[in-house]
């Protein structure tokens, strides 16, 4: 087995902190998700999350006008310059301080940054080859607290730079003699929003407590003049105070500093300085009601601004007659981000304590992408058995059902009252399994999307471990404070019987693969094995060194894994109930430090263990997980470790690292426990005298990194991971591995395609196989006449039937040609199906692979079909009508009759294409 798993993609969260962007052509939205960014394409409705991450949670995207670059900001100001093309980072840079806003001029040669009070800018990197790609052009002092948004001009000579000290500064991004900085003020709160109208100077600045200044500038874009070179001092001179040199050496370059005046710089030139005039104010709250505006965006085109508030709710007005074009409520939860795309149909809402992302399209009030993830800890996931869905419980009680295709989330079930502690999916692989700690087992049906079996016991009890055996007739589940074992019948529903024996709470239940065998693990440190045939007797008791944590067995059914509280894993033969195997991995976990820790990590890891097991699609390694930022995998027969998984490296999370910052160590206790952050914009979170906003109870949270639970794929492909970040995948399908099987000297592309025209098609596949690079074998494998197939899959050497069967699996699932890589297949089966079937077990992930691949396409073509039958069934129906209706002429008739064979054909052909 090959362990070239890389990360594939992020589901189970769509959205945390920051702001939202749209791509270039307006049909995808690039959401930061933690450390990382996502990419939802609205048009195909798939996801896709970037290879990359930050040390930090993401506070800040800004994207360029030609969508191919993004700048992404973390929490400290470390910034990652990534390309959108390639999904490749181009360079790292540290603002060394956070960063609130940044933003891409129009023209994309230039970028401004705002951190604390000042505006920083940038040129934009080129094409070519840079040693630095950001350099500083200018550093804009002005505000006197923080800013909090940036707007250009669409000529990107100006930007304006919003603040927390109410006001708002405009700002020339070259030598304008008429304009060098002008401060605007109006506002009795923060500003959130500041947006120039088109083509023009005038501003439209929003603030925090609802309102909106609309400013008329005396000058248009064409007006502004260059400022000739002098030596004279003004605001444009290179300072030499300290501030100055501070700025200088934290940015490690030169740069020209404005600094700006409360009252408009004087000129004793002819040139007249820009005016602006307060035009108007509006106000959004109505009488008697408050509610923080939190988020704002303005559509230059079409004149739509967007405002989002702490109540969920949002607006789209008409500027500049301010007229209300829409209002909705979309959250009961504040309103985080807003976005517009490029044609300004579509508007993207970012809830961050919700982590909801919403699409909406206003002109037909409709939704065009909703999506939310667990806004708890995922507890739990599982596979379908042609590993084309995966479902997650999570701690708010919810249970998602995910298309691994598409990564998005397409139904939710919200019946529980309480955290799911585990899911499952019967053998058919349209019921879904949940139990939780609200005491009932439910069982879901994914044709009707319905909660069609409650399963309770007879007294109240909290489940936390479940299990469906192989036929999906018997589902179980063990309890935590009983101590007891349920089961209850799929079909009726009814309790059939109650299984005592354990002395602790039972922590894992797992059905054997092949027969109706039951294994519990407890807390009592025994594993039972329960016969479901006779009378649910306990078969065998295995005696275990620890408290057992996690039992799984084996696909082909003939091994048992259990993890025990004091690290370890072990194997257990479940025939001979005899020990076969062990593997100490509590130092493998390398747990780190908690910032509330006495003791050390290492200290520390004596008393962690794995509490997640799963083995690979072939048996040979296994996979284990616990509270740690690495999953582990070993190889069984060796008990070796074989490689570590960082899952995540964004020190937001606690338990990361494994010594504490001694500069955050004070006599009093750390630093990092203090609470100093205002909340998420409603006001400060610790209670202080006159603070008449915020919510007092509310603390600063910082959740442990850990792994919950772990699956492989049945096809072999991938593997998943519920943890605190959500659900990762690790797939091999992204992988670029030059891996080749039985390589020679005559093996060359040259060799392989000379064998292509001289129509040695086994010649050629064999070669091609050999060297094993995927463009090529797909080359020779289309080169292939379709009449020539049954040929040469029958003068097939056996030891490539299964590499080919797998490649076809694959080519399926991604391929056009339908029909020509079906044929391949059903010709692969026909002709070596009984030597197939000797070798099932080996084979069953790549059998797997090709079933889903062949239901995804079926699932598609048959809504189609369906349409396009009922379509020519309405055509013929209409046809005859309007032929009863027309009077009969007898030179008529040949030709109704012609037109009622054409209809019946059709009928018929539609019918066999179905």
């Amino acid at each position: 087995m090959k362990f070239a798993y890389r990360f594939s993609n992020l589901l189970g969260a769509v959205y945390r902190q920051g702001n939202l962007n749209f791509s270039k052509d307006g049909n995808a939205v690039i959401s930061p998700v933690g450390n990382r960014v996502s990419v939802f394409d609205l048009k195909n409705n798939t996801s896709e999350t970037l290879p990359i991450s930050t040390t930090k949670n993401i506070t800040c995207v800004g994207v360029s006008p030609d969508g191919s670059l993004a700048i992404v900001v973390d929490e400290d100001g470390a910034a990652l310059l990534v390309s959108l093309i390639t999904r490749a980072v181009l360079h790292h840079f540290h603002f060394h301080k956070p960063v609130s806003s940044i933003r891409f001029s129009p023209d994309g040669r230039k970028f401004v940054v705002t951190k604390e009070n000042v505006a920083l800018l940038y040129h934009a990197p080129g094409k070519q080859r840079e040693f630095n790609a950001f350099v500083l052009d200018k550093s804009y002092y002005g505000p006197y607290d923080e800013t909090t948004c940036i707007d250009w001009t669409d000529d990107s000579k100006c930007f304006v730079v919003g603040s927390k000290d109410m006001s708002t500064w405009v700002f020339g991004a070259e030598r304008w003699a008429n304009l060098i900085y002008y401060s605007l003020g109006g506002h009795k709160d923060i500003i959130v929003g500041c947006f120039f109208e088109k083509d023009s100077l005038d501003l439209y600045t929003v603030s925090q407590d609802g309102a909106l200044c609309i400013w008329k500038s005396d000058t248009k874009l064409d007006g502004l003049v260059l400022k000739k070179s002098s030596s004279k001092p003004g605001p444009w001179r290179r300072e030499g105070d300290e501030e100055e040199e501070d700025e200088e050496r934290v940015e490690g370059e030169e740069a020209e500093v404005i600094r700006g005046k409360t009252e408009p710089p004087k000129d004793k030139k002819e040139v007249k300085n820009v005016r602006y005039k307060h035009r108007s104010k509006h106000f959004f709250n109505k009488e008697g009601e408050f509610n923080n505006l939190t988020a704002a965006a303005y559509h230059k085109p079409s004149h739509i601004l967007v405002t989002g508030f702490a109540s969920g709710i949002f607006h789209l007005h008409e500027l500049p007659e301010f007229n209300l074009i829409h209002s909705l409520s979309i959250s009961d939860q504040r309103i985080a981000s807003v976005a517009v795309n490029s044609s300004g149909d579509w508007i993207a809402f970012g809830c961050s304590r919700m982590g909801q992302l919403l699409v909406w399209e206003w002109q037909s009030e409709s939704y065009v992408f909703k999506q939310q993830g667990h806004f708890n800890n995922m507890a739990s996931l599982a596979y379908s058995p042609d590993g084309q869905y995966i479902v997650t419980g999570g701690d708010d009680g919810k249970v998602k059902v995910w298309n691994t295709n598409s990564g998005l989330c397409f139904v939710t079930f919200t019946e529980h009252t309480s955290s799911i502690t585990n899911v499952a999916f019967t053998s058919s692989g349209f019921v879904i399994v949940s139990a939780s700690l609200d005491g009932t087992v439910r069982a879901y049906d994914l044709h009707r999307y319905r909660n069609f079996r409650t399963f309770t016991s007879p007294r109240p009890a909290q489940f936390s471990s479940l299990a469906v055996d192989v036929s999906g007739e018997l589902v179980s589940a063990g309890a935590q404070d009983s101590f007891e074992i349920f089961l209850w019948s799929m079909q009726t529903g009814r309790l059939l019987e109650v299984l005592g024996g354990h002395e602790g709470p039972v922590s894992s239940l797992c059905f054997s693969p092949v027969q109706s065998i039951l294994a519990s693990a407890s807390w009592d440190r025994t594993v039972r094995l329960w016969d479901m045939l006779d009378s649910w007797q306990v078969k065998e008791t295995l005696p275990l060194t620890s408290d057992g944590l996690c039992v799984t067995y084996r696909p082909d059914g003939q091994e048992l894994a259990v993890a025990t509280l004091n690290g370890e894993i072990s194997f257990w033969s479940p025939q001979t109930a005899t020990q076969t195997g062990s593997i100490t991995g509590r130092h493998d976990l390398e747990t780190g430090r908690k910032e509330t820790d006495k003791i050390t990590a290492k200290q520390s890891a004596k008393g962690k263990s794995f509490t997640a097991l799963c083995y690979s699609a072939d048996g040979e390694s296994i996979l284990a997980g616990g509270h740690s930022k690495f999953v582990c995998i070993y190889n069984i027969k060796e008990q070796m470790l074989l490689k570590k998984f960082e899952i995540s490296c964004n020190l937001s999370f606690d338990a990361m690292e494994e010594f504490l910052d001694r500069r955050k160590m004070t006599e009093f206790g750390s630093l990092a426990l203090v609470d100093e952050g205002a909340g998420d914009g409603e006001g400060v979170d610790i209670s202080l005298p006159g603070v008449r906003r915020g919510d007092m109870s509310s603390r600063h949270f910082k959740p442990e990194i850990r792994v919950s639970s772990l699956r492989f794929s049945p096809t072999g492909r991938s593997w998943a991971a519920t943890t605190t970040e959500g659900l990762l995948v690790y797939s091999l399908d992204g992988s670029l591995v030059f891996d080749p099987y039985d390589l020679d000297l005559d093996v060359t592309p040259a060799s392989i395609r000379k064998q292509v025209r001289l129509q040695d098609w086994v010649s050629a596949i064999v070669l091609a196989f050999r060297l094993n690079e995927n463009a090529l074998k797909q080359e020779v494998l289309e080169a292939v006449p379709h009449e020539q197939i049954p040929v040469v899959c029958g003068s097939l050497p056996d030891v490539y039937v299964e590499k080919l069967l797998g490649f076809v699996a694959s080519c399926l699932e991604k391929s056009s040609h339908l029909q020509f890589y079906m044929t391949w297949a059903q010709n692969l089966l026909m002709l070596h199906g009984q030597k197939l079937k000797n070798r099932s077990a080996s084979i069953l992930p790549t059998l797997q692979s090709l079933q889903k691949s062949i239901q995804r396409h079926f699932d598609s073509l048959s809504k189609l079909c369906d349409f396009n039958m009922f379509n020519i069934r309405y055509a013929v129906a209409l046809s005859k009508q309007k032929g009863l209706k027309r009077p009969m002429k007898e030179e008529e008739e040949p030709d109704e009759e012609t037109s009622e064979e054409m209809s019946e054909a059709s009928l018929e052909e539609s019918d066999m294409m179905l």
